[in-house]
């Protein structure tokens, strides 16, 4: 097999230069690709809007953890939206989304730190899919949006809308809270499943989202069913339901009150016995605090988390976060960001009690460790271009083997994230 080519930051840069022979905007126009003389902008008033992204990850493990390296990972995705309504003159025809994924690189995390906060969010399910095949409209009211087909949970549900949690490259914040995947039937991007996604705008400050999706564990990361949209094994029902508010005014917010229930029968931690169905409930917040008269766009924002999962069969059952992320930090950079976040991820304590029983066993002594992963991560985004981000960043990790049952040093880890749209 052929191996993938890897979009590392030179090759990147190289392409870039490359497009710029051909037009002299590169760093002032929305994507690398441009408007490919006018074909993409036609394109999309017609009714077919193609995009794509790469984000490259690379983190240096500097202290402590497991070994003194380096790791790099990348995500590369590219979709095309047919719009049904441009496309045969239809009224309210809807939308039908295709979006293909390809994952690629090496875990700081597995190889060097020895943690369970993924370092790279980008890590895993190191293959080419299909992500998503989804068909959007509104229904019988402007107010009534539904998405059904085959796609990620996490594309409209248990995550902040605002983006404000891409801030950082730890999957541990950028995403939904880890522990609603690892309790449940809850899928990470880019697991996708078949499902269907309610929105219901009961005010234009409130909104309701109820969805279901299929739960089939066996499909997750498994690369031989990377182009099947049908379950494999189905062990029940995911069933999430969030009711969402946002303020609006000088100082906008979000806030997010979730619960989900997935109707699987599952081992419980510790036992031969199952569990009948688990599920878990979430806050996520992001408000303003305070923005600059004098500066518009300059601003800074808070956000906050917590997610709470079965104790019986979930082996991360609780999720606190927080932090603050300034806007504009400097009036000649009024598209960069700095970002500053605290993360507690809460074993199960069951899951503590297996591994001391192993321990024990095995005549081995367990280690003294409070039980709690914890993460602090600095970053700096830095808006190079319409189309290119570049985001220094600094993560210190406490307790790396609170989920292993493993004597680590804490470590730092110092990384570089790359986004860049086609």
């Amino acid at each position: 097999m052929p191996s993938a080519i890897r979009i590392t930051p030179t090759l990147l840069l190289a392409l870039a230069s490359t497009t710029a022979l051909a037009n002299d905007d590169l760093m002032t126009r929305s994507t690398l690709t441009g408007d490919w003389g006018g074909l993409r902008h036609q394109l999309e008033e017609d009714g077919v809007k193609i995009t794509g992204d790469y984000s490259g990850e690379t983190a240096y493990n500097a202290h402590g953890g497991l070994h003194r390296s380096a790791r790099y990972s990348q995500n590369v995705k590219l979709g095309v939206q047919f719009d049904l309504s441009k496309l045969y003159g239809l009224d309210n025809g809807g939308k039908v989304q295709l979006t293909i994924n390809d994952r690629r690189g090496n875990s700081a995390s597995e190889d060097l730190v020895g943690n369970r906060l993924p370092i790279q969010e980008n890590f895993g399910g190191l293959y080419t899919r299909l992500t998503e095949l989804s068909y959007e409209r509104t229904l019988f009211t402007p107010a009534l949006n539904v998405k059904l087909g085959y796609m990620a949970m996490g594309n409209d549900l248990g995550g902040l809308d605002s983006g404000i949690l891409c801030n950082f490259m730890n999957a541990g914040f950028c995403g939904h809270p880890l522990n609603m995947s690892g309790g449940s039937g809850w899928t990470n991007y880019p697991n996708a499943h078949l499902g269907v996604r309610v929105k219901y705008d009961l005010s234009p400050a409130w909104q309701l989202r109820v969805a279901a999706f299929n739960v089939d564990p066996e499909s997750n990361g498994n690369s031989s069913r990377a182009w099947h949209l049908g379950p494999k094994h189905t062990t029940g029902t995911v069933v999430p339901v969030e009711l969402v508010y946002k303020l609006q005014g000088e100082l906008p917010g979000e806030y997010k009150l979730g619960y989900y229930y997935d109707s699987s029968d599952v081992k419980r931690i510790g036992s031969d016995d199952e569990v009948s169905g688990r599920g878990g409930h979430y806050l996520l917040v992001d408000q303003a605090v305070w923005n600059d008269q004098a500066s518009p766009g300059r601003s800074l924002h808070a956000f906050g988390q917590y997610s709470a999962s079965s104790k019986a069969a979930s082996p991360f059952t609780k999720w606190y976060g927080a932090g603050v992320v300034l806007y504009k930090p400097f009036e000649g950079r009024p598209k960069d960001t700095v970002a500053l976040g605290y993360g507690r991820a809460v074993p199960n304590p069951r899951s503590r009690d297996v591994l001391e029983e192993a321990a024990f066993n095995a005549g081995q002594q367990f280690p003294d460790i409070d039980s709690a992963e914890q993460l602090i991560e600095l970053s700096y985004g830095y808006q190079a271009t319409p189309w290119l981000n570049l985001r220094p960043d600094v993560q210190y990790i406490i307790e790396p083997g609170a989920f292993s049952g493993k004597d680590i040093d804490n470590a730092l880890v110092v990384g570089l994230q790359v986004k860049a749209t086609f």
